[in-house]
């Protein structure tokens, strides 16, 4: 049974990061790959610290989640199967097939182009298709995470499940430790989005911890107390590291950073729980095409911006508005079409076949 609450994090969170990389794309903190900043002073840079903590983290727990309720109902060769084909394929075939179209425009908009005009062909071709993963990185991870999943449940047979359920508030919120511990660990040193530790921690907290109904139904309680903290605790994290670079080691292995990150997941969940079982027509219109949002929006986003910026010079708020708007309308485009295409629906969107 689907939970609807589940669902609406899924897609608003989907939202947060569309709306992240169009401010993420003209940002003036992190600059490698991106078009850069309009001025030296940027306050709508801010959302990126408020959000770039926590969200991604966020959909790694709503996995696990996600990850226990299908397999309440499947076999574990059943899970493997389907995972590998939505997750594995369009992250590492569909490379090849069409995304590096992506990479061609990362590569253009971070100026890699003038520097590899003696790299073979062959060579370059790979190059610009590894440089096409962008947001795929949360895929390749989950089908991970996935496979060692189906590992540990050989092993401890539910009987760690079954302990979880016993999680009481104080308890989720003293994991904000464990967050920080696993930040520490099997990081990537130079693409830092592949940070292994915490956002495996939180996929299988998700699955041990925040799938049982009982303990989400504890957690509902505490969403005005939780929102709080997070807001808090995510001002003085803006504060501190404001102008920092946001999106490296010595910001995200902080324990500010790692606590801001936990405490605002259980606020979300908490809410959600509390008042996200809405169902409307958009709603279940967003939920349905959230996965084509997310491995479309980056494509039409970089586009229109690289163009905008070589041949018009609009003010700031039009070029955000113009970039937001293609991210969307050409992320649903791309993954309309595509998904209806009988070889590339397998390869590049993970769709096995047109129901």
């Amino acid at each position: 049974m689907r939970k609807t609450y589940i669902d609406n994090i899924r897609w608003i969170t989907v939202v947060l990061v569309v709306i992240y990389h169009v401010i993420y794309m003209f940002n003036g903190v992190v600059t490698y790959g991106v078009i850069g900043p309009f001025a030296d002073t940027q306050y709508q840079d801010v959302y990126q610290y408020i959000v770039y903590p926590w969200f991604m983290l966020l959909l790694f727990v709503v996995s696990g989640m996600s990850s226990r309720f299908y397999l309440n109902n499947h076999y574990g060769k059943e899970f493997l199967k389907n995972r590998t084909v939505k997750l594995l394929v369009p992250s590492t075939i569909g490379l090849f097939v069409f995304w590096w179209i992506m990479g061609y425009y990362n590569m253009l908009i971070s100026g890699a182009f003038e520097s590899m005009s003696a790299v073979p062909k062959p060579i370059f071709y790979i190059i610009m298709a590894v440089s096409g993963t962008g947001p795929l990185w949360y895929i390749q991870l989950l089908w991970i995470y996935s496979l060692i999943l189906l590992l540990v449940r050989k092993v401890e047979k539910d009987k760690l499940y079954k302990i979880c359920e016993k999680v009481n508030v104080p308890v989720l919120i003293a994991l904000a430790l464990v967050i920080w511990g696993a930040a520490q660990i099997l990081n990537t040193p130079i693409i830092v989005v592949y940070r292994f530790g915490i956002y495996g921690a939180g996929f299988f907290l998700g699955y041990f911890v925040f799938s049982h109904d009982n303990v989400m139904a504890k957690l509902e309680k505490w969403w005005i107390v939780l929102l709080l903290a997070a807001f808090i605790i995510g001002t003085i994290f803006v504060v501190t590291f404001w102008g920092a670079p946001y999106a490296e080691h010595e910001v995200l292995d902080t324990f500010l950073c790692n606590l801001y990150s936990w405490i605002a997941v259980l606020a979300v969940l908490s809410f959600m729980k509390k008042w996200g079982n809405f169902n409307n027509s958009f709603s279940r219109f967003m939920s349905k095409k959230s996965w084509g949002l997310y491995l479309f929006h980056y494509l039409p986003l970089s586009m229109c911006a690289w163009y905008l910026h070589i041949y018009t010079t609009l003010p700031a708020i039009v070029m955000y508005l113009c970039v937001g708007v293609a991210a969307f309308i050409g992320a649903y485009a791309f993954y309309e079409i595509i998904s209806r295409i009988p070889v590339l629906r397998w390869c590049v969107c993970g769709i096995k076949s047109i129901k």
